[in-house]
């Protein structure tokens, strides 16, 4: 692992990615959109009296913080990743004095730095405008920083593994569209998880998606217990074991069968 040139790539995508950032400001927008508009949905039909205890600035606090939170733990580079394996573009990353992981990584945090550039300012634009609710203890922040991390760690590394499927199959994008589509239900963007149905609910809370965005923002306004919390943290903490020994297995096993002409 030749970490210091792994910081160097990095650094370097960093900097070309600043070249293009009207292209990412642009794509850090839409994917602000979704969540603007289910909470817009939420706050026409809380009205005055909020529904099942969530008022009208607790929604625009919920859903001000999963924009942020959701930018900071989509891992849009999981996606190149399959392409790189099946167009046979992974010999040039097998070929350097580098882990090929931090190819992956160097699009990964000059992403977030540049889409946070963008979304950062215009949602605390937004909680000026709206006024959001929010009240939060020095260990609720704590709690927040930890699974954030730990959301971020589950959403790269799970979108990881779905695209190592590339190595035996050609299609393995499809699976990562269809995790985008299991966050956006189970992960509380289309609605707070206490509000979905109670079976949804349920498998909410088993699955992993929700762990990916929903339960740091359920964190950082005020509606879990310490108790909540725990549990949460342990499933989100067994979840990313469980991703990384997917991983590991298929990055081991898939080089094994990898073949590639030119790149």
């Amino acid at each position: 692992m030749n970490h210091r040139g792994g910081f160097a790539l990095i650094k370097s995508t960093w900097l070309s990615w600043l070249q293009y950032r009207s292209f990412f400001f642009v794509l850090a927008f839409g994917w602000m959109i979704p969540p603007l508009v289910a909470m817009f949905v939420w706050l026409a039909a809380s009205g005055q009296d909020g529904i099942q205890g969530i008022h009208r600035s607790e929604f625009v606090a919920y859903y001000l913080v999963l924009i942020l939170v959701n930018q900071i733990t989509y891992s849009q580079a999981n996606w190149t990743l399959g392409d790189v394996i099946r167009e046979g573009l992974l010999n040039n990353w097998l070929l350097r004095p580098i882990s090929p992981v931090y190819q992956v990584l160097s699009s990964e945090f000059a992403g977030k730095f540049v889409y946070l550039v963008f979304t950062v300012p215009l949602t605390i634009l937004l909680g000026l405008v709206l006024r959001p609710k929010i009240d939060i203890s020095f260990l609720q922040l704590s709690f927040f920083l930890l699974s954030l991390i730990l959301a971020w760690g589950l959403r790269f590394v799970w979108g990881y593994w779905l695209a190592l499927l590339a190595f035996w199959f050609t299609r393995a994008d499809a699976l990562l569209a269809l995790q985008d589509s299991l966050v956006f239900i189970f992960s509380g963007m289309i609605a707070p998880v206490s509000l979905l149905p109670g079976f949804l609910q349920d498998i909410a809370t088993f699955l992993p998606f929700r762990y990916m965005v929903g339960f740091p923002v359920e964190i950082f306004t005020n509606q879990l217990t310490l108790a909540e919390i725990g549990l949460g943290l342990l499933i989100q903490s067994i979840w990313l074991i469980i991703a990384l020994i997917l991983c590991s297995w298929l990055w081991k096993n898939g080089l094994r069968r990898y073949s590639a002409i030119g790149g």
